[in-house]
C-alpha cells in the first residue's frame, strides 16, 4: 500500500531569519550564511524523523517569507541595498518561497520599524493551513506572540515545528543584543527545535548535511542579503581613507583622527566583511548616523 505524503508548510519571520543568517556569517566560527535550499532539506529530514516517515515522502508544498522592507527611494540611497534585495528575492523564488513585504515605517523619533508583519504572517499561516491541510507547519521564529497561532493551527489537526535560535548579535548601530526563544512558544509547539544546539552538535560530528545547510564559499557573494540599516544618507558626505583598527561580530572601527569611525558589515562593498583584517587600509564615505555621530559607509579595500 502506497504511503501518504507528509505535507509541510514553512513560514519565515524574515527579520528573525536575517539575524540568524548574519549570526552564522559573522558571529559563529562557521562564517557562512544559512542556505535556503539546505535549510529546506534539513526541515524535510527533521520532519521525517519526528513523524516517523520516509524523508522521500516528506515534501514542502508551500513556503512563505515575511519581512518589512525599505521603499525604493530609501533603498536607493543606501549603496547596493536594492541590488542585494533583488538577489535574495531570486534565491527565494528559485526555492519556491512566496515573499510578502510591508513598507518599513519611520517612528516619530526617526527610527525605522517593522509594523504588522507578525499579524500578516499569522493570518496567512492559518489561512494556508486551513485550505491546504498541512500535516506539519514549520515556523521560523522565536516570538511568543505566535502562541495563539500555534493553538489555532493545532485545532486543524496540523502539528507545528518551531525552529528557534539563541545567540548574541550586533545591530547596525554597534549595540550588542541577545535573542532567546520564548519559553511559552516552545511549550506550545509540537516539535520545538533548538537549532543553535542541533547545528553545533552535528557540526562537531562532521555530518555532511551541515555542509549543505550553509552557503558554500563560491556562492557567498550571490547569497549575501543585506538588511535595512539605520544609517541615514547625508548630503554632507566626505571621502576618507584609514586603517581598520578592530573587527567584531559584524562591525568594526576605522582609525580616522580625531575619532575612530564605526562601520557595519552591510556598508562593505566589493568584498566580504569576513575577508577584512585588522591593519587593512580602506577608503570610505563619511556620513552621520541617527544620533549625529560620524560613521563610515561604502567601505572599500584600497
Amino acid at each position: 500500500m502506497q504511503e501518504k505524503l507528509t505535507r509541510i508548510g514553512v513560514f519565515y519571520d524574515g527579520n528573525y531569519f536575517l539575524q540568524v543568517s548574519n549570526y552564522y556569517a559573522y558571529g559563529h566560527n562557521r562564517k557562512r550564511r544559512i542556505s535556503i535550499s539546505g535549510l529546506h532539506e534539513f526541515i524535510r529530514g527533521q520532519v521525517a524523523e519526528e513523524e516517523g516517515m520516509d524523508p522521500r515522502l516528506c515534501k514542502i508544498v508551500d513556503a512563505h517569507y515575511f519581512r518589512g522592507r525599505l521603499n525604493a527611494y530609501d533603498a536607493s540611497q543606501r549603496g547596493d541595498t536594492l541590488y542585494w534585495d533583488r538577489v535574495f528575492d531570486d534565491i527565494l523564488m528559485s526555492e519556491g518561497v512566496t515573499t510578502h513585504y510591508l513598507p518599513v515605517r519611520t517612528t516619530p523619533e526617526g527610527f525605522k520599524q517593522e509594523r504588522g508583519i507578525d499579524v500578516w504572517l499569522a493570518l496567512e499561516a492559518f489561512e494556508q493551513a486551513f485550505y491546504k491541510r498541512f500535516d506539519v507547519l514549520v515556523l521560523i521564529s522565536s516570538d511568543g506572540d505566535y502562541v495563539p497561532l500555534v493553538r489555532k493551527i493545532n485545532t486543524l489537526g496540523t502539528r507545528v515545528m518551531a525552529l528557534t535560535w539563541e545567540f548574541e548579535y550586533t545591530t547596525d548601530n554597534g549595540q550588542r543584543m541577545t535573542t532567546r526563544p520564548s519559553q511559552d512558544l516552545l511549550a506550545e509547539v509540537n516539535y520545538p527545535l533548538a537549532m543553535h544546539t542541533v547545528i553545533d552538535q552535528r557540526i562537531a560530528r562532521n555530518e555532511p548535511s551541515m555542509n549543505r545547510l550553509f552557503v558554500q564559499p563560491d556562492q557567498k557573494r550571490v547569497a549575501t542579503a543585506t538588511s535595512p540599516d539605520s544609517m541615514e544618507p547625508s548630503s554632507s558626505e566626505t571621502h576618507g581613507e584609514g586603517e581598520i583598527m578592530s573587527l567584531k561580530n559584524g562591525y568594526g572601527f576605522i582609525k580616522y583622527p580625531p575619532n575612530n569611525l564605526f562601520f557595519h558589515f552591510t556598508n562593505v562593498i566589493d568584498t566580504d566583511f569576513t575577508e577584512l583584517r585588522v591593519g587593512d587600509f580602506v577608503e570610505f564615505e563619511i556620513t552621520k548616523d541617527e544620533e549625529g555621530n560620524d560613521v563610515a559607509k561604502s567601505v572599500k579595500m584600497i
